[in-house]
Protein backbone atom coordinates (compact mmCIF):
# COMPACT_ATOMS: atom_id res chain seq x y z
CA UNK A 1 0.00 0.00 0.00
CA UNK A 2 2.64 2.91 0.81
CA UNK A 3 4.64 1.39 -2.07
CA UNK A 4 0.72 2.21 -4.18
CA UNK A 5 0.07 5.12 -2.78
CA UNK A 6 3.36 7.32 -2.97
CA UNK A 7 3.64 6.21 -7.16
CA UNK A 8 0.29 7.42 -7.26
CA UNK A 9 1.09 11.26 -5.62
CA UNK A 10 4.47 11.07 -7.72
CA UNK A 11 2.49 10.41 -10.96
CA UNK A 12 0.36 13.11 -9.84
CA UNK A 13 2.81 15.88 -9.27
CA UNK A 14 5.14 14.96 -11.90
CA UNK A 15 1.70 15.04 -14.78
CA UNK A 16 0.61 17.98 -13.13
CA UNK A 17 4.21 20.13 -13.18
CA UNK A 18 4.86 18.79 -16.91
CA UNK A 19 1.08 19.78 -18.51
CA UNK A 20 1.22 23.66 -16.62
CA UNK A 21 5.31 24.11 -17.40
CA UNK A 22 6.92 27.30 -16.59
CA UNK A 23 7.94 27.50 -12.75
CA UNK A 24 5.93 24.65 -11.66
CA UNK A 25 8.11 22.31 -13.48
CA UNK A 26 11.50 23.83 -13.16
CA UNK A 27 10.69 24.13 -9.25
CA UNK A 28 9.80 20.32 -9.34
CA UNK A 29 13.16 19.24 -11.52
CA UNK A 30 15.18 21.76 -9.05
CA UNK A 31 14.04 20.08 -5.82
CA UNK A 32 14.66 16.66 -7.50
CA UNK A 33 17.91 17.61 -8.49
CA UNK A 34 19.02 18.94 -4.96
CA UNK A 35 17.82 15.79 -3.25
CA UNK A 36 19.31 13.45 -5.97
CA UNK A 37 22.63 15.22 -5.06
CA UNK A 38 21.98 14.63 -1.52
CA UNK A 39 21.42 11.07 -2.28
CA UNK A 40 24.23 10.72 -4.07
CA UNK A 41 27.17 12.75 -1.76
CA UNK A 42 25.42 10.12 1.10
CA UNK A 43 25.97 6.96 -1.16
CA UNK A 44 29.62 8.03 -2.10
CA UNK A 45 31.07 9.12 1.15
CA UNK A 46 28.46 8.85 4.04
CA UNK A 47 30.80 10.22 6.31
CA UNK A 48 30.38 13.86 4.74
CA UNK A 49 26.68 13.54 4.48
CA UNK A 50 25.55 16.47 5.39
CA UNK A 51 28.02 18.32 2.73
CA UNK A 52 25.38 16.42 0.52
CA UNK A 53 22.61 19.31 2.17
CA UNK A 54 24.31 21.93 1.38
CA UNK A 55 25.37 20.84 -2.75
CA UNK A 56 21.59 20.06 -3.00
CA UNK A 57 21.03 23.34 -2.07
CA UNK A 58 23.59 25.23 -4.24
CA UNK A 59 21.74 22.52 -7.37
CA UNK A 60 18.68 23.78 -7.00
CA UNK A 61 19.72 27.66 -7.70
CA UNK A 62 21.21 26.98 -10.31
CA UNK A 63 18.48 24.68 -12.03
CA UNK A 64 16.14 27.77 -10.97
CA UNK A 65 18.26 29.76 -12.22
CA UNK A 66 18.73 28.60 -16.02
CA UNK A 67 15.93 31.19 -17.74
CA UNK A 68 18.60 33.98 -16.36
CA UNK A 69 22.04 31.71 -17.25
CA UNK A 70 21.43 30.79 -20.69
CA UNK A 71 22.45 27.36 -22.38
CA UNK A 72 25.81 29.17 -22.97
CA UNK A 73 26.69 29.73 -19.36
CA UNK A 74 24.92 26.91 -17.92
CA UNK A 75 27.68 24.34 -18.84
CA UNK A 76 30.83 26.32 -16.61
CA UNK A 77 28.94 26.47 -13.47
CA UNK A 78 27.67 23.10 -13.54
CA UNK A 79 31.67 22.05 -14.03
CA UNK A 80 32.52 24.70 -11.38
CA UNK A 81 30.00 23.22 -8.73
CA UNK A 82 31.01 19.62 -9.59
CA UNK A 83 34.82 20.79 -9.14
CA UNK A 84 34.06 22.55 -5.71
CA UNK A 85 31.64 19.56 -4.94
CA UNK A 86 34.79 16.84 -5.88
CA UNK A 87 37.26 18.39 -4.47
CA UNK A 88 35.49 18.16 -0.67
CA UNK A 89 35.19 14.64 -1.49
CA UNK A 90 37.25 11.96 0.79
CA UNK A 91 37.12 9.10 -1.93
CA UNK A 92 35.37 8.05 -5.05
CA UNK A 93 36.08 11.58 -6.29
CA UNK A 94 36.39 10.49 -9.48
CA UNK A 95 32.47 8.84 -9.63
CA UNK A 96 31.23 11.46 -7.69
CA UNK A 97 32.15 14.30 -10.45
CA UNK A 98 30.81 12.07 -13.00
CA UNK A 99 27.20 11.45 -11.63
CA UNK A 100 27.47 15.09 -10.19
CA UNK A 101 27.70 16.48 -13.64
CA UNK A 102 24.97 13.77 -15.26
CA UNK A 103 22.40 15.24 -12.41
CA UNK A 104 23.18 18.51 -12.47
CA UNK A 105 22.85 18.28 -17.00
CA UNK A 106 20.18 16.00 -16.87
CA UNK A 107 18.01 18.46 -14.71
CA UNK A 108 19.11 21.05 -17.02
CA UNK A 109 18.05 19.44 -20.21
CA UNK A 110 14.49 18.35 -18.53
CA UNK A 111 13.84 22.23 -18.12
CA UNK A 112 15.05 23.89 -21.49
CA UNK A 113 13.32 20.85 -23.32
CA UNK A 114 9.71 21.37 -21.79
CA UNK A 115 10.80 25.19 -22.60
CA UNK A 116 11.81 24.90 -25.87
CA UNK A 117 10.31 21.63 -27.25
CA UNK A 118 6.46 21.88 -25.48
CA UNK A 119 4.35 19.41 -23.48
CA UNK A 120 4.07 16.58 -25.63
CA UNK A 121 7.65 15.90 -26.64
CA UNK A 122 8.25 16.22 -22.56
CA UNK A 123 5.34 13.73 -21.68
CA UNK A 124 6.27 11.22 -24.98
CA UNK A 125 9.96 10.92 -22.74
CA UNK A 126 8.34 10.24 -19.95
CA UNK A 127 6.00 7.69 -21.36
CA UNK A 128 8.94 6.07 -23.09
CA UNK A 129 10.98 5.37 -20.15
CA UNK A 130 7.99 4.38 -18.16
CA UNK A 131 6.69 1.84 -20.49
CA UNK A 132 10.61 0.44 -20.91
CA UNK A 133 10.72 0.23 -17.13
CA UNK A 134 7.09 -2.34 -17.59
CA UNK A 135 7.74 -4.00 -20.50
CA UNK A 136 11.14 -4.69 -18.94
CA UNK A 137 10.14 -6.06 -15.48
CA UNK A 138 7.19 -8.34 -16.56
CA UNK A 139 9.52 -9.83 -19.62
CA UNK A 140 12.35 -10.31 -17.27
CA UNK A 141 9.80 -11.81 -14.46
CA UNK A 142 8.24 -14.35 -17.29
CA UNK A 143 10.24 -14.81 -19.49
CA UNK A 144 13.31 -14.92 -17.88
CA UNK A 145 16.29 -15.77 -19.74
CA UNK A 146 20.25 -14.67 -19.86
CA UNK A 147 21.08 -12.12 -18.20
CA UNK A 148 22.08 -8.37 -19.75
CA UNK A 149 24.97 -7.52 -18.14
CA UNK A 150 25.37 -9.99 -14.93
CA UNK A 151 28.22 -7.78 -13.57
CA UNK A 152 26.53 -4.68 -12.86
CA UNK A 153 22.85 -5.83 -12.97
CA UNK A 154 22.23 -9.10 -12.26
CA UNK A 155 18.56 -8.89 -12.64
CA UNK A 156 18.32 -7.44 -15.62
CA UNK A 157 17.61 -9.83 -18.74
CA UNK A 158 17.57 -9.38 -22.37
CA UNK A 159 14.55 -10.56 -22.95
CA UNK A 160 13.35 -7.32 -20.35
CA UNK A 161 15.55 -5.58 -22.12
CA UNK A 162 14.68 -6.02 -25.39
CA UNK A 163 11.08 -5.95 -24.48
CA UNK A 164 11.09 -2.96 -23.22
CA UNK A 165 12.48 -1.32 -27.09
CA UNK A 166 9.59 -2.84 -28.47
CA UNK A 167 7.19 -1.05 -25.70
CA UNK A 168 9.23 2.20 -26.73
CA UNK A 169 8.87 1.55 -30.10
CA UNK A 170 4.68 0.87 -29.51
CA UNK A 171 5.11 4.40 -28.06
CA UNK A 172 6.75 5.95 -30.71
CA UNK A 173 3.58 4.51 -33.19
CA UNK A 174 0.78 5.63 -31.34
CA UNK A 175 2.01 9.65 -31.33
CA UNK A 176 2.74 9.03 -34.82
CA UNK A 177 -0.79 8.37 -35.02
CA UNK A 178 -2.00 10.88 -32.39
CA UNK A 179 0.61 14.00 -32.97
CA UNK A 180 2.47 15.25 -36.20
CA UNK A 181 5.34 13.48 -35.82
CA UNK A 182 7.53 12.44 -38.02
CA UNK A 183 7.90 8.40 -39.07
CA UNK A 184 11.46 8.37 -37.65
CA UNK A 185 9.89 8.71 -34.05
CA UNK A 186 9.66 4.80 -33.56
CA UNK A 187 13.14 4.15 -34.08
CA UNK A 188 13.96 7.74 -31.80
CA UNK A 189 11.65 6.13 -29.35
CA UNK A 190 13.86 2.59 -29.00
CA UNK A 191 17.04 4.89 -29.20
CA UNK A 192 15.69 6.57 -25.96
CA UNK A 193 14.54 3.82 -24.31
CA UNK A 194 18.40 2.54 -24.60
CA UNK A 195 19.34 5.50 -23.10
CA UNK A 196 17.40 4.96 -20.34
CA UNK A 197 18.32 1.84 -19.45
CA UNK A 198 21.77 2.75 -19.55
CA UNK A 199 20.57 5.17 -17.06
CA UNK A 200 18.88 2.52 -14.80
CA UNK A 201 22.49 0.67 -15.30
CA UNK A 202 24.81 3.17 -14.33
CA UNK A 203 22.89 3.61 -11.22
CA UNK A 204 22.81 0.36 -10.55
CA UNK A 205 26.86 -0.06 -11.09
CA UNK A 206 27.44 2.77 -8.49
CA UNK A 207 25.57 0.88 -5.88
CA UNK A 208 27.09 -2.31 -6.30
CA UNK A 209 30.94 -0.14 -6.23
CA UNK A 210 29.73 1.71 -2.86
CA UNK A 211 27.34 -1.06 -1.91
CA UNK A 212 23.74 0.52 -0.89
CA UNK A 213 20.30 -1.10 -2.07
CA UNK A 214 18.83 1.84 -1.88
CA UNK A 215 20.05 5.68 -2.44
CA UNK A 216 17.47 6.73 0.44
CA UNK A 217 14.17 5.67 1.73
CA UNK A 218 12.67 8.94 0.74
CA UNK A 219 9.83 7.61 -1.13
CA UNK A 220 7.95 4.67 0.72
CA UNK A 221 8.42 1.59 -0.69
CA UNK A 222 10.45 2.69 -3.65
CA UNK A 223 13.75 3.83 -1.81
CA UNK A 224 15.26 7.38 -3.30
CA UNK A 225 14.78 9.55 -6.00
CA UNK A 226 17.61 8.37 -7.79
CA UNK A 227 16.45 4.68 -7.85
CA UNK A 228 13.26 6.06 -9.50
CA UNK A 229 14.09 8.41 -12.02
CA UNK A 230 17.91 7.05 -13.04
CA UNK A 231 16.47 6.36 -16.80
CA UNK A 232 14.76 9.43 -16.65
CA UNK A 233 18.53 10.96 -16.55
CA UNK A 234 19.56 8.93 -18.73
CA UNK A 235 16.79 9.50 -21.10
CA UNK A 236 17.41 13.64 -20.64
CA UNK A 237 20.64 13.16 -21.16
CA UNK A 238 19.99 11.57 -25.07
CA UNK A 239 17.56 14.12 -25.52
CA UNK A 240 19.66 17.36 -24.74
CA UNK A 241 22.49 15.76 -27.37
CA UNK A 242 19.59 14.71 -29.71
CA UNK A 243 18.63 18.70 -29.42
CA UNK A 244 21.82 19.97 -29.91
CA UNK A 245 23.18 18.20 -32.69
CA UNK A 246 19.65 18.10 -34.81
CA UNK A 247 16.60 20.61 -34.61
CA UNK A 248 13.81 19.04 -32.82
CA UNK A 249 10.39 20.04 -34.84
CA UNK A 250 7.12 21.35 -33.01
CA UNK A 251 4.86 18.26 -32.07
CA UNK A 252 0.88 18.99 -31.18
CA UNK A 253 -1.94 16.71 -30.41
Amino acid sequence: MPRLISGAVMVGVGVFAIWMGGIWFQALVSIATGLMIWELTRMVAPEVAARGVLFGQFSVALIMAVPQIGALWILPWVIGLALVATLTMPRRSSIYAIFFSAILIAGYGLVTFRSLNGVTWLFWMVIVVVVTDVFGYFAGRFIGGPKFWPRVSPKKTWSGTVAGWIGAGLVGAIFLVYTTAGRDLIWISMLLSFASQMGDVAESALKRRVGVKDSSNLIPGHGGLFDRFDGLLGAALFMLLVASLVEVPEVRF
